[in-house]
Formats: structure tokens, sequence, C-alpha cells
């Protein structure tokens, strides 16, 4: 796992990957959702924390729920794409570090503190939005994130009850290439980074 990726498979995750915002017809597999999720949970997290809890709205039913917590600008998007996904984070996710951590039973204790657990599970479950942005990529999908939406009518409308809030939305499908705006500019080396 020491070779570098060739140029095609760097164009197809980073220098030729866009975010869309048109997107044909085509439906999503839900097995291809799976393949998914298999690829983007094997990503790195603190502690193997895994935070991060997806809910694929795929149906015209959860799109439209979901359409209806989002800006004007995301709404059409979300109602076009065949797959939005809600990136969640579980900010009671230490009690299944038992499973996940299990060499050290001192683990849980460690987020026990709401400032610590919710920081920990926005830091990772950012992390593997990121994650399922390049699996989905690499399976040949594009990717529209968002965060223009209202995270409490999000969070209503998809996880009352539970301890998951929302991170962020992306859709998912095959976007209309032909419908892309120039390529943005993006920071230079000397702008962003500094090696000490």
């Amino acid at each position: 796992m020491t070779a570098p990726l060739d140029r095609r498979s760097l164009d197809q995750l980073f220098l030729e990957a866009r975010t869309h915002s048109h997107w044909a017809s085509d439906p999503v597999p839900e097995a291809t959702l799976r393949r998914l999720y298999d690829l983007l949970r094997m990503g790195p997290t603190s502690a193997n924390c895994c935070p991060a809890r997806f809910v694929f709205a795929a149906s015209r039913a959860a799109r439209e729920r979901l359409a209806a917590c989002v800006s004007d600008g995301n709404r059409a998007k979300v109602l076009a794409a065949p797959v939005t996904v809600i990136v969640g984070m579980d900010e009671k996710f230490y009690d299944r570090l038992p499973d996940l951590f299990p060499h050290n039973p001192d683990a849980r204790n460690w987020f026990l503190e709401p400032a610590v657990a919710h920081a920990t599970a926005f830091r990772n479950s950012s992390l593997q939005g990121a994650y399922l942005i390049l699996a989905a990529r690499a399976l040949g999908l594009d990717c529209g994130p968002m965060s223009g939406f209202d995270p409490a009518r999000v969070d209503a409308a998809f996880f009352e009850g539970t301890t998951i809030k929302s991170n962020f939305i992306c859709s998912l499908g095959h976007g209309e290439r032909a419908r892309l705006h120039p390529r943005s500019p993006r920071l230079p080396f000397e702008d962003a980074c500094r090696i000490e």
C-alpha cells in the first residue's frame, strides 16, 4: 500500500472531481450505498469512536421531508438528486466504545464531559463525511455536499428521540457535467501552508 495512485485515480478522487448541483435521474442502488458505507467506515477516527450516523434519503417522501428543511437554494438539489445523505453525529458515541475500542476499557470515560463529547463527535463525523465523499467518488458517484439547512428541523424530522444531531448533507448520484460552472480557484500552497 505504499505505491502512489495513478493519475486517473487521482483525477477521479480529486483533480477532476467536482461538486454537483444538477443530477441525472439514474437511481443509486441500495447495494451501492452498502458498498459505500463499507468503504467509508474503514477511515480512522479518534479511538475508533465512529460517531457518524447516516440517513440515505432515497425515497421521494424522504427527499421531500429533507427538502422542507433546507435553504431555498438547496431545495431543488435535494429533490433532483437520487439520494441525499444526512451525515449525523451521535453525541453519545462513547456508549459503543466497549465494542469499538475493546483493548482499553477506560476509553468511554474520556468522553463523558458533554463539551468533549460534542467536539469529538463533530470533528470525527466530519472526517467520516469526507470519507463518504471519497468513497462515493471511488465508486463512480458524484457528490454535492451542502451546509445550507436548518439543523433543528432536520434533527426533528430524522433523529427525533435519539442522541444524533445533523452535521451536513450530501447529494449522491450522477451529476450533469455539462451544467457545471468553471472550477473555482483554490489557495496556493504558500497561502495555506507552512513547513516548520
